[in-house]
């Protein structure tokens, strides 16, 4: 096992909600399985007035929530021994000063310094920048890291902005953008299916590819984002950053090897090759809608109009599809189609590989009438999987044929830890690994594609399709098929389901 460096974890914005369900468990089940520094301190930014004791009382409140197998008592003793409060408020410029002597003069600390900025993406800026003013950014006695988390921007030139500020006070080299989605299981098998095996390599193209779908759906609502999810939407929220990071992985080359630098080349490579959407195409590439009431099993459920602090005029989508073309070699005319939806039918995120039909001359005078296409599905979540959809005879007289499946699923493994998507990404931040974080030029390119959609939308303001909750979403959205064999794949094991 690699030996990772000791470090001070530090987290602004310790008390929010993604500290509280997401960070500081995947932090105790680090140490639960022994994967962090032997020398490690977490120091948690707040600006409540509590201290060391009463914030490791809330800690072990919020992990016994979190925690589904139970807590071991020995472990989260020795967990809470690493956590500290430091109390403090961001928005003072004199935090820093205090913050700096607190992490310095403490001797039991480590040298090297994580900044983990779980906060709204409009004080990235100002933290980053009081860091740097404070020398917290100088890498003399030990190495920085400042981690990020999406949005990266508003927009593309929201972003320019955020990245020409961050880069005045930190070096790319110091900067983690995390997408968490990229920590997943099933994300990262997608490398190794793709470059470990040279049995599907050959059909790895624009020949045998009919089109792929990448699909995210949640049955949930914004629950308590409100505020956040009005002013980003769907498009923003979902597209732009975790969806295009799947698009480039199934997209991109074999990197000549596998450090950060030569696997962040590639997908860069994949965006800069996506066809631009003009302003006056953006309909032919993109369809948005908005859930109204609807049904989620036995239970009535409300129209995002109707959730608590959206306002009664809002026009943002929860629902977006967009067709891409990827202008390259490899992939000339094959379209990506990419969606993601609130309040749909399931909760699941996957990648449908639909391969061309076979020339069916071989079979006109039998009983089949039209063989239906090969599938390759790739099961991101809540199901890990790798599935191939084949024909078969059927036995008996004739020639008819069925559907088989050849599942590699690793959802029900149980050898060994698997580490979920934040516990594998705060690993890789302390270990120095870029490989599963984006780079600015990526985060650019990525708003490029996007860019001309928002504008287009921006200023249709007085209408959106709705989409019943509990459904699909809207039948409209098919329309950026190509062709009428052409439908969203919803179900993540048989027939092809035309949306409702």
């Amino acid at each position: 096992m690699l030996v990772l460096d000791p470090c001070v974890f530090t987290i602004f914005g310790s008390t929010g909600h993604l500290s509280r369900t997401k960070l500081l468990p995947s932090l105790y089940h680090l140490e639960a399985e022994n994967r962090l520094p032997e020398s490690v301190a977490i120091v948690c930014v707040g600006r409540r007035p509590w201290n060391d004791e009463t914030w490791r009382a809330e800690v072990t409140r919020w992990l016994e929530e979190r925690i589904v197998d139970g807590l071991d008592a020995d472990c989260l003793a020795r967990f809470l021994s690493k956590v500290f409060y430091f109390l403090g408020d961001i928005g003072k410029e004199e935090t820093f000063g205090l913050l700096k002597d607190y992490l310095e003069k403490t001797p039991a600390f480590p040298t090297n310094y994580v900044f983990y900025l779980s906060l709204p993406p409009a004080e990235y800026k100002m933290v980053a920048h009081r860091l740097a003013l404070n020398g917290l950014n100088k890498e003399e006695a030990g190495w920085r890291r400042l981690v990020i988390e999406k949005p990266f921007g508003y927009d593309l030139e929201d972003a320019n902005s955020l990245d020409h500020s961050l880069r005045l006070d930190f070096s790319e080299n110091q900067l983690y953008r995390i997408d968490h989605y990229l920590g997943k299981e099933t994300v990262q098998n997608v490398f190794v299916f793709r470059f470990a095996n040279l049995l599907l390599e050959p059909l790895w193209n624009r020949n045998y590819i009919d089109h792929v779908q990448i699909t995210h759906g949640e049955v949930a609502g914004i629950e308590d984002r409100a505020e956040f999810y009005d002013s980003a939407g769907a498009l923003r929220d979902m597209i732009q950053s975790h969806l295009l990071q799947l698009l480039t992985l199934v997209a991109m080359e074999p990197p000549p090897n596998l450090d950060a630098e030569s696997i962040r080349d590639e997908k860069v490579k994949v965006l800069k090759s996506i066809r631009p959407i003009p302003k006056n195409a953006v309909h032919a590439h993109a369809y948005r809608a908005q859930y109204g009431r609807g049904r989620l099993g036995d239970k009535n459920v409300p129209g995002y109009l109707e959730e608590k602090g959206i306002p009664e005029t809002s026009t943002t989508e929860t629902y977006a599809a967009v067709k891409l073309y990827i202008d390259n070699w490899r992939w000339r005319n094959v379209p990506f189609y990419l969606r993601t939806g609130k309040r749909m039918a399931e909760s699941h995120s996957m990648i449908s590989i639909r391969f061309r039909h076979p020339p069916q001359q071989l079979f006109r005078e039998t009983q089949i009438q039209e063989i239906a296409p090969n599938w390759l599905l790739l099961g991101i979540q809540p199901e890990q999987f790798i599935r191939a959809e084949l024909q078969v005879r059927e036995p008996g007289i004739g020639m008819r044929t069925r559907k088989t499946i050849l599942d590699a699923s690793t959802c029900d493994a149980t050898e060994g830890y698997h580490l979920d998507a934040y516990e594998a990404l705060l690993l890789d931040v302390i270990e120095g690994d870029h490989s599963q974080f984006l780079r600015s030029d990526e985060v650019n390119w990525a708003w490029r594609i996007v860019d001309p959609i928002l504008k287009v939308w921006a200023v249709e303001r007085d209408f959106i399709p709705t989409y019943p909750a509990g459904t699909w979403g809207p039948q409209e959205s098919n329309r950026l098929f190509e062709k009428e064999s052409q439908a969203w794949r919803n179900n993540m094991g048989g027939d092809v389901c035309i949306t409702d």
